[in-house]
């Protein structure tokens, strides 16, 4: 008797629904393994202090790697922009909403030195720029209990996708324009992982791929990669469909806001329009701000 297919997923509320609605679109018969990764156990210290980006999908991909599983469920903005050695994303799911909410308050009605909680200098980096009183309160954990910790904050931020997805709906919520907050890299899209040498699952796994969600992700993903790796730096990127062509936004910060670099571009090839456009931050400075000189 043929062997489910095994599906490697963190444990947490939203982790478990993306992995069920993989299971859900599989041709085969699938079962789901958790497994706790070192964001999950340091919940105590923040993304910056245990590694960035790669601490919630680490221990999963080594899990595919070495046969343990067949393949990886992630969400988009949790994996490196740098692919790892004998794995490949083969599949994305279609992209639910990608944009940031601020949940509690609605940003116009923030107080003045308001206490807003996230982990992510993305997300603080833009809303310092917008209200540069306010003060930002390190929040991480699972959705409802960053809801639950916001009750005694003004505002938290969350992200629009994990909100529709478990059906929560705060009484007080504002889903931000990308035009005041640009999202992370990949948010809001179920990416699907398995070992590159694994055929027949690269294969089963092209048939249920969501090609402009893929397109779009990999211009995202394109910038990103010219700067570093993702959740620990100040840095937003949005691609959206234009016809047959994309359009690619992109904001590049300091930690705190002072300065904020945005930009767009449009193209049809979407490597080369994350790498045009990420080169095109270099040349107005990009780098000086990410490493802290804010000079021009």
């Amino acid at each position: 008797m043929t062997q489910p297919l095994k599906i490697a997923t963190r444990g947490s509320e939203l982790a478990l629904w993306q992995a069920k609605l993989v299971a859900s679109v599989l041709p085969v018969p699938s079962q789901i393994a958790v497994i706790e990764t070192e964001g999950d156990r340091a919940l105590d210290r923040s993304l910056v202090e245990i590694g960035g980006q790669g601490v919630f999908v680490k221990e999963i991909q080594q899990r595919v790697l070495h046969h343990q599983a067949a393949v990886a469920v992630h969400s988009g903005k949790d994996l490196p922009s740098m692919p790892v050695a004998g794995l490949r994303i083969a599949a994305w799911l279609p992209r639910a909403d990608p944009r940031d909410v601020l949940v509690g308050r609605v940003l116009k009605d923030l107080p003045e030195g308001a206490r807003v909680g996230t982990s992510s200098i993305r997300r603080a980096a833009q809303l310092l720029a917008l209200r540069p009183d306010v003060e930002i309160v390190s929040l991480r954990g699972n959705i409802r209990t960053r809801l639950d910790k916001g009750r005694g904050l003004d505002a938290v931020f969350v992200a629009a996708a994990a909100l529709q997805r478990l059906d929560i709906k705060p009484p007080v919520a504002e889903v931000l324009s990308p035009d005041l907050m640009l999202p992370q890299v990949g948010q809001g899209a179920i990416a699907i992982e398995c070992r590159a040498d694994d055929e027949d699952t690269l294969a089963m796994l092209k048939s249920i791929n969501d090609v402009a969600t893929e397109q779009a992700v990999l211009a995202e993903r394109s910038f990103l990669r010219v700067f570093g790796t993702g959740c620990s730096l100040p840095i937003g990127g949005l691609a959206e469909a234009a016809g047959a062509e994309f359009t690619l936004r992109a904001m590049v910060a300091t930690h705190d806001g002072t300065r904020v670099l945005r930009g767009s571009a449009r193209g049809g090839e979407p490597v080369e329009l994350g790498v045009e456009l990420a080169h095109s931050f270099v040349e107005r400075g990009a780098l000086r701000l990410l490493s802290g000189q804010d000079e021009e």
